[in-house]
């Protein structure tokens, strides 16, 4: 550390997911000054969006300020900002207000979004889940169509709000129709007066012949089994072909609801075309063996956004796993180029996969080994909770599920951000009361 450091090599790290945030931290104490640049303030741990969109937990419980997380280490900046584009022959990052970065590395973590599949009028209609802000909405409008459920007197309108769709039969939208189907049979129970929760229709549709493709078939068939336990209506084969206010079409069938959740793609940030590499369908950079980008060995893309083939094998999948590994990894290679050692290439250790399912109910592949039910929801439990930042979190996060599980109650059962013009838009009608019109202050 005795360099002077207006000369000391400066790393910029954008995004402050999993791979973002592992190789900053990794690179706390390096000789050089890191930057690391997010639109917000907090690491989200994402695989637990689902509970905060089931008002199973709270977006503070499993979200941590990113100045905290990395405050001992006094190498690192924290900026937050948007990035709009990378000038790679300047090595210069434009922000979106205006302002401008410069790097000698630079580690592009930044992530995925929903991806509509060339429907992006839909996003309105059925959001997803990847941000805290997307479970918020979720939430609330899953708690809402009870509420307009409660007030309604026509019945099949009535059936239209207790009607919940999930698109996408991968992990999250398995795991959002277990807990939706838990929140409707178990927590929402007997707090209405004139509807049951328990009434309430979930299906989940996939295009693909079977759910959790990624799972061999015996878990995918155990899977099915568990979410037709919790009376979820799994449809495969099944592909979503519009969606209008108060109707989901797919494959010929009409559905009348009021919520909809997407769960059904991804794809990569519009920023990563700036770098000018090649980009893959989905819109990931296409990453040399040591991650970095063709002719560019300083600027390093890792996790959602790389599309990084492993051993002649198809792209790493977009899990937290693949993302933390890559931001150690990356950390490492421009600390043995500081110290002018050689890189060496990316390997991903393939630690297993596991899929929620709902109380006690979950699938488990790590290294071959498959199981399902309570042990593997006791693994996956585990595993979730360590990955968690800081022991607050965990402890919140353990003493929360432990009553969810002793007394089948949900404890975030808030709903926000209900304007008049989300009420219109949830049921399809003008409010019919002072108090309804007034909500949020009256706000249009």
């Amino acid at each position: 550390m005795g360099k002077n450091p207006q000369k000391r090599s400066r790393i910029v790290v954008i995004g402050g997911g999993f791979g973002g945030l592992q190789a900053a931290r990794s690179l706390g104490g390096a000789d050089a000054s890191i930057t690391l640049i997010d639109r917000r303030n907090h690491h989200l741990f994402q695989p637990m969006l689902y509970q905060v969109a089931t008002a199973g937990l709270s977006p503070s419980d499993i979200a941590s300020p990113i100045r905290s997380i990395l405050r001992r280490h006094k190498n690192i900046n924290v900026v937050m900002g948007e990035v709009g584009s990378v000038d790679t022959k300047a090595r210069q990052i434009e922000l979106v207000d205006g302002s401008s970065i410069s790097y000698d590395y630079l580690i592009v973590a930044a992530g995925a979004r929903h991806s509509y599949f060339g429907h992006d009028e839909w996003e309105a209609l059925a959001p997803g889940l990847k941000n805290i802000d997307d479970a918020l909405e979720v939430r609330r409008r899953v708690l809402l169509a009870f509420e307009a459920a409660e007030r309604e007197t026509d019945a099949k309108k009535r059936q239209e709000y207790l009607t919940f769709v999930v698109v996408g039969g991968g992990p999250t939208g398995a795991e959002v129709a277990g807990a939706l189907a838990e929140l409707r049979s178990f927590a929402l129970k007997r707090d209405f007066r004139h509807i049951d929760p328990g009434e309430a229709t979930i299906l989940l549709l996939e295009g693909a012949p079977d759910i959790l493709n990624s799972y061999p078939r015996h878990l995918r068939d155990r899977a099915k089994r568990q979410l037709r336990r919790l009376e979820v209506v799994v449809k495969t084969e099944t592909f979503v072909t519009d969606i209008t206010p108060g109707t989901v079409s797919a494959t010929g069938w009409t559905i009348p609801t009021r919520t909809v959740v997407w769960a059904a793609g991804n794809q990569a940030s519009p920023m990563l075309k700036s770098l000018g590499a090649p980009l893959d369908r989905q819109g990931r950079v296409v990453v040399e063996p040591d991650c970095s980008i063709p002719e560019h060995p300083e600027v390093f893309v890792i996790g959602d956004a790389a599309a990084f083939t492993h051993e002649g094998e198809e792209a790493l999948p977009g899990l937290s796993p693949v993302a933390i590994q890559m931001g150690r990894f990356v950390a490492r290679a421009i600390r043995n180029d500081l110290a002018g050692r050689p890189r060496k290439a990316f390997r991903y250790n393939d630690k297993g996969q596991l899929a929620v399912i709902g109380r006690g109910r979950a699938i488990a592949d790590i290294h071959g080994f498959t199981f399902a039910g309570f042990f593997a929801w006791l693994v996956w439990a585990m595993v979730h909770i360590f990955f968690l930042i800081g022991f607050r979190n965990r402890a919140i996060v353990m003493m929360q599920w432990a009553w969810q599980y002793l007394t089948y109650q949900q404890g975030a059962r808030l709903i926000t951000g209900v304007t008049r013009r989300a009420w219109e838009s949830q049921t399809g009608s003008r409010p019919r009361t002072p108090e309804v019109a007034g909500m949020a202050g009256g706000d249009d």
